[in-house]
This record gives structure tokens, sequence and C-alpha cells, in this order.
């Protein structure tokens, strides 16, 4: 059984990409392409914004602020590489919420149309429970959903539709999952990497679990395993962990993550719901070409109202200047203030 792990509460799309490793398999094909096209102004990257939001949504840029119903935030909880991050949880609890509520993280992967498909975080918002780590683990395998499957590009998950948590329990900052028979179909297809690596992030947001062991049915558990051991295969080459994807943004954006690009130079643009680019940053990371560094910045920008709008990080190519490594987040921004 999952120890019972104390958390706070408070009042208060485009069709399925290729999965990951064969993407990975084929970098040198998408960097070419990456660097092919013809771009637009420098820092406009020549791929396809977010499609427009879907059917029986207000359009984001002629509603009021508070409408639609902003979507959750959270506090920080475990930094992208798992350590603990500023402010870390002293347990392994949700992010607190509405009253009676508590907020999750769950790792999918976002597609990509420059060949840098990733994982990439989404909030939950669940009833209050003292098991947040099960939680978590619920939440992930119910997979993407709503704008998430509607959005372009899409979201999808390497986890088989129908795998179940059988077990799930945690000691000395190792949490051991078992999960349903029909986890191992993810073995039959390039699928099986991506499957383990969302359950390794979605379980490493907690600040008291660094590594992971996998199960399924009765097998014996494989190996421990962190984050560090996934990055270089299953992260896009600027991987944004914060803020979640379709979160709300803040005002100025606090984005982190991590990056490994060339010269360990990119930039972030913030863009409004028309595709009106409202900030744009150069950020560096500690590290870069042929590397992982981390990265931290805020982003102000200036707004009427609330609304959905892009982050978008990307960096530029060595060759021609061209954007590339494009990741395009959905993130609902606010007037400063």
């Amino acid at each position: 059984m999952e120890p019972r792990i104390e958390a706070t509460t408070v009042s208060s799309a485009l069709p399925t990409h290729r999965p990951i490793l064969l993407s990975f398999l084929l970098a040198a094909t998408a960097l070419v392409a990456a660097c092919g096209p013809t771009a637009g102004p420098l820092g406009t990257p020549a791929s396809p914004a977010l499609t427009p939001a879907p059917s029986g949504e207000p359009t984001p840029s002629d509603v009021a602020p508070g409408s639609p119903t902003p979507p959750p935030t959270e506090a920080p909880t475990a930094s992208p590489s798992g350590e603990p991050a500023d402010s870390p949880s002293p347990t392994p609890t949700g992010t607190p919420a509405a009253s009676g509520t508590t907020i999750v993280r769950a790792y999918f992967v976002l597609g990509s149309f420059t060949g840098n498909d990733g994982l990439v975080p989404v909030l939950r918002e669940i009833p209050a429970t003292k098991a947040v780590a099960r939680a978590a683990m619920t939440q992930l395998l119910g997979g993407p959903k709503g704008v998430e499957l509607e959005g372009s590009p899409a979201m999808y998950s390497g986890i088989p539709e129908g795998t179940k948590l059988l077990d799930l329990t945690i000691a000395d900052n190792v949490a051991t999952v078992v999960l349903s028979k029909e986890f191992a179909q993810a073995e039959q297809n390039v699928q099986a990497t991506t499957a383990r690596a969302q359950v390794i992030y979605t379980l490493t947001q907690f600040s008291t679990i660094k590594q992971v062991r996998i199960g399924v049915g009765t097998a014996e558990p494989e190996p421990a395993a962190g984050r560090s051991d996934y990055q270089s295969i299953v992260l896009p080459a600027i991987f944004v962990d914060r803020p979640a994807w379709g979160a709300a943004a803040g005002n100025p954006v606090h984005v982190t993550g991590l990056a490994n690009v060339f010269e360990a130079t990119f930039r972030v643009q913030v863009l409004d719901g028309k595709g009106s680019v409202l900030a744009d940053k150069q950020v560096m990371a500690t590290c870069g070409t042929g590397c992982w560094g981390s990265f931290k910045t805020d982003v102000p920008y200036a707004i009427g109202k609330a609304q959905y709008g892009t982050l978008r990080v990307f960096d530029l190519s060595a060759k021609d200047g061209t954007p590339e490594n494009v990741t395009e987040y959905r993130v609902w921004l606010t007037p400063a203030g």
C-alpha cells in the first residue's frame, strides 16, 4: 500500500504523431527538414501555430477576463531534473487548489511540426486526497483528453490503453509501481521507452521521489531509474517544465526547464489568442551544444483581456538563422497587476 501522504488544501490537435524513439532515430532527417523551409520574420517559426480554440469554447481574444474559466495554476514542487526546486515541498504533496481539491501533474507527449516531439506536463485538479502519487498515476493512465487531443500539434501517450495501476509503494525516495499486463504491449513497438519515461516523470514531480521501479503484473520490478536516464531520448531540445501546458501562466510568465541547444541560447515568446507576439526574450541555459542545462526566466507581457494564448520556445539554426526545435504551449494569459 502507498504510504499516507499529507496534502494540504486551502480555500480559495493534428493527428497523432510518430512515437518519440522513431523521431530520435531520424534526428538527422528532422534537422534538415527544420532548417530547410523559408521562415517569416526573425523569431516567427514557419510552422503552423496552435489551432483555434475547440468548438464550444469562446474565442480567447473576444472574452472578458475570467471567461472561459481560468485553468488551475500550481506552486513549485520539483525541478526538471527531479531535484528540489527553489521552494520544495517537504513531502510529496499535491499542489493546494480550491477548497477540497488538489492539483497534480501528468506527463504526456506533445507532437511537433519540426521533429521535436517530447514530454510535456499537464495539470489535473482532483478531489483532495492524501494518496497524491497514486492519484497522479491514475490521471496519467487516463491519457490526454479534450483540448489536449484537439490541438495542433496534439498530445498522445505511449502507455497502452487499458493499463491499470495495481500497486504503488514509496520507500527511501524510490517509488515502486506495479502496472497491469496491458503495459507490456508497449514492448511490441517503439513506445516502450516513452511509456516508462511518462511514469517516471509523473512520479518524480514529488520531492521525496527521486527514482522509480516499474513492474508489470507479477514480474520482478525493473531497476530504479530517474529523469536523467531518459532525458536525452524523450525530451524536446527545449523542455519547459513550468508553466504546465494549458495552465495559468501568470504575468510575468515564470518559465523553467532544461535545454540542449547550440551555444545554450534560445528564445521564448508569448503570443496572444490571435497569434500576435506580445513578448520575445533571449534565454541562456547553464549548458548547451551537447549537454543539458537548466534555465529559468521571467517574461513580462502586456495584454488587455485574460485569454488563452501561446508560450513558444525555439532556437535559431546555426546554418541560416531559421527557427528550429519549436515547442508551442497553450497557456492562460492575464493582464499584469
